[in-house]
């Protein structure tokens, strides 16, 4: 039988792997892991930032945020308690995280459930059903944000033309610039090795929707997004009380939490960061918060079309994303 501290670091690092099925700007996977005597350290990879479409670095420690929740569910689902700081280390200001455990007596069911649910789960860009989301659902989801210290508000119908009006200024002031279309045609034709990037079998072409998404290349890049019309998706907006790195991180948390807690209940999903990227249709956002707080990424939820998903987003090697020492 292994001895404690070889089953803590095995437990360690497979976590690290677990995480790398988790969401992240562009497909990036901007972090880094370090299984230590310790405990995980999560780094954010700076090289993976994206300078131009996220030049503050939100969507970059909201994509580590993801990660980092990733890692917690697949410890808790094995068995551990996960005790996580954030920033933990003012002297390493890339280091998003750590991770240390504890054993638990047994997994719950709810964990067991979400573990499940990281390896379903996958960024749909297709237009979604007229079908609604129940609104008990809905409640759960914001729950499910709730325990990450974040918020989750979804847009009302009234709402609508706003959220839509904020998604058209972003992508007119994304298309304006030759910088953001560079980058982001960098991001969609990576090598097939690299196991990274925006997949075209994960892109969709433009349709008429109650609110547009994100161009990711010219007509034909994509797949079609096919004959619905997101007539029944729910659109929330990830919020936090106050706006500063850490809150990212919860963001990512929150984020993260919600896509599984939705795909457990049956439903699809995609991220939507490009109506936060632009200071303008970010202040469109805030907007909408009638009690206010800032917005740090938005999320489409719905029903998919009955066809399977052809594309799935690369992953890459865990030998180039998780150390030992």
């Amino acid at each position: 039988m292994a001895d404690p501290g070889t089953m803590v670091r095995q437990a360690l690092m497979q976590a690290a792997r677990d995480a790398l099925a988790a969401p992240s700007i562009y497909n990036t996977q901007p972090w880094r892991w370090n299984v230590t005597a310790e405990g995980l350290e999560l780094w954010a990879d700076l090289d993976r930032h994206l300078k131009v479409t996220d030049a503050d670095g939100r969507q970059l420690m909201i994509s580590c945020g993801c990660a980092l929740h990733h890692a917690v569910v697949a410890l808790a689902a094995s068995g551990w308690q996960p005790v996580v700081r954030r920033l933990p280390d003012p002297g390493r200001r890339h280091l998003a995280a750590d991770i240390n455990v504890m054993p638990l007596a047994a997994p719950a069911a709810q964990d067991i459930a979400m573990y499940g649910a990281m390896r379903q789960r996958h960024t749909d860009r297709r237009a979604f059903t007229a079908e609604p989301v129940p609104a008990r659902v809905l409640s759960g989801l914001a729950a499910a944000a709730e325990r990450q210290g974040a918020h989750l508000y979804f847009v009302t119908t009234s709402q609508l033309g706003a959220l839509r009006e904020a998604a058209q200024v972003a992508e007119v002031a994304h298309q304006a610039d030759p910088a953001y279309r560079a980058e982001l045609a960098a991001w969609a034709h990576r090598p097939p090795q690299a196991g990274d990037g925006i997949a075209p079998g994960t892109a969709v072409d433009p349709s008429m929707r109650r609110v547009p998404v994100r161009v990711f290349g010219p007509l034909g890049f994509g797949r079609s997004a096919g004959l619905e019309h997101d007539a029944g998706a729910s659109y929330g907006i990830v919020f936090t009380d106050t706006d500063e790195r850490v809150d990212c991180i919860r963001a990512g948390e929150a984020l993260s939490a919600v896509l599984l807690t939705a795909v457990s209940s049956g439903l699809a999903t995609a991220p939507v960061s490009d109506v936060i990227e632009v200071p303008r249709s970010r202040r469109l956002l805030q907007g909408l918060l009638a009690g206010g707080g800032y917005p740090q990424i938005a999320v489409r939820i719905g029903y998919s079309p009955k066809e399977e998903i052809s594309g799935v987003a690369p992953r890459r090697d865990p030998d180039s994303v998780i150390t030992s020492s």
